[in-house]
């Protein structure tokens, strides 16, 4: 079973960051391009929720089915995959007070490549490199697009 981890923080209060991450479009806006996100079906977060959808590597689809479990309103929650590109995929999104307007977010994956084929092709797309580039994105997008709603208030 491989591990990754990923932490930063964000000037805002933790209700805000736990808003921004039930929002339903937040998969989209936090996907890269050239990577382009299609909703086949996707619930509002909630125990037991279901996101099924298509990431689109330029013309090659990866479908994947995520299901939503451990749900906590303020602290966050954990989307595992019932069907998809990887042997098992566990992504644990926790959201930390540090003070009245800072909170840590950190991001735990645990994950296993298929064998063959498809663990050849999931060795590039879902690398620790690819992951640390993946969320290194996230963390920019993320305080930017909160930033600007603290803007708007």
């Amino acid at each position: 079973m491989r591990h990754f981890r990923f932490q930063f923080e964000v000037r805002a209060d933790q209700e805000a960051v736990a808003a921004f991450h039930r929002d339903t479009r937040a998969l989209r806006r936090l996907t890269p391009p050239p990577i382009l996100v299609q909703f086949h079906y996707l619930e509002p977060i909630a125990e037991g929720s279901i996101a099924e959808f298509t990431l689109w590597f330029g013309p090659f689809p990866v479908r994947w089915r995520a299901l939503h479990s451990q749900v906590d309103a303020l602290r966050g929650f954990t989307d595992t995959q019932v069907k998809g590109p990887l042997r098992f995929w566990h992504h644990r999104h926790s959201f930390e007070a540090l003070d009245a307007q800072r909170t840590l977010i950190r991001e735990e994956i645990e994950f296993e490549y298929p064998q063959g084929v498809a663990g050849w092709w999931t060795r590039l797309v879902y690398s620790p490199l690819a992951l640390r580039l993946l969320f290194t994105y996230r963390s920019w997008v993320t305080r930017w697009l909160i930033g600007r709603g603290r803007k708007g208030a």
